[in-house]
Formats: C-alpha cells, sequence, structure tokens
C-alpha cells in the first residue's frame, strides 16, 4: 500500500468526502493534512453539538445560568430548542473561525507596535503517533474549515 493509499483509508476513516483529495495533498505537498483535517473535524464535532444537543442543552438553560431568561424568552415567543439550536451552531461556527483566525494571526491591531512586538505568539504543530514533533505546523486552519463542514443528519446544511 503506498502512502497516499495508507492516508486516504485513514480520511475515509474519520469521513472526509474528498478523501484522496486531501491525501494526495498531504503526500505531494507536504502538508499535515491528516492532522489538519482531524482538528477540524473535533472543532465540527463542537460546533453540531449545538444543534444536535439542543433540546438537551435549551431544558438546562432554561432551569439556570445567566441565559435562562433570554432562553425562557424566547421559547415564550415561539422559537423552538432546534430554531434555538441552529442560532447557537452558528455563532459556535463564526467563534470558531475567529479563534482560528487569531491563531494564524494574532490580530493585536489595538495594541501599539512597540508591545505587539515583544508579546509572544503561538503554533499548532502536528505530532506522530508516538507524541513526536513532525516539524510540521497546521497553519491557516481558518480556511478549511468550511470545507470540513458535515453534511447530513448529523451535520448542518450549508
Amino acid at each position: 500500500m503506498t502512502d497516499i493509499d495508507t492516508l486516504t483509508v485513514l480520511f475515509q476513516a474519520l469521513g472526509a468526502d474528498d478523501a484522496s483529495g486531501w491525501a494526495e495533498s498531504e503526500a505531494e505537498e507536504d502538508i499535515p493534512q491528516l492532522a489538519r483535517f482531524r482538528f477540524l473535524r473535533m472543532a465540527w464535532q463542537d460546533i453540531d453539538a449545538w444543534s444536535s444537543a439542543a433540546p438537551a442543552w435549551v431544558e438546562a438553560y432554561r432551569e439556570g445560568g445567566p441565559a435562562s431568561a433570554a432562553v425562557e424568552r424566547a421559547l415564550r415567543l415561539g422559537m423552538t430548542p432546534g430554531e434555538l439550536g441552529e442560532i447557537a451552531r452558528e455563532v459556535a461556527r463564526e467563534t470558531a473561525f475567529g479563534l482560528l483566525c487569531g491563531l494564524a494571526d494574532p490580530g493585536d491591531g489595538d495594541l501599539p507596535p512597540e508591545t505587539v512586538a515583544r508579546l509572544p505568539g503561538w503554533r499548532l504543530a502536528e505530532l506522530s503517533p508516538e507524541g513526536e514533533p513532525t516539524g510540521r505546523i497546521l497553519g491557516a486552519l481558518h480556511e478549511d474549515l468550511d470545507e470540513v463542514e458535515p453534511q447530513g443528519p448529523s451535520g448542518g446544511a450549508r
């Protein structure tokens, strides 16, 4: 089995729609696509939970917490838990996108340049299955967030 074949099987196991395309990109361009896909898949599992688990979190929020009054008011006005879940999912998607953009570029535009020049940065790096650094960085993840969005009954619809 070639590296591309092995990678394709792994991408398929993670549910990639274009498993061979992701695998070819990793093998031919030396981009850590499997690590990128896995990370973005994890982000989408959290994002999608806001809609798929809406009945449970809506009920929990009704019982208390900082958003309880707003959730109760929305339900009284005729919104369903599913509709609240759609809104929450989109807010979660936008938040994830913003965090991924910030991971790529901190965007401290409100600080003086001399302060920014002294601040630490960060990066997300790939590790081997054994936990060893590979030296490959997962950059610009925000560019592929929508590409990895799940489709179908358990995922959101675009």
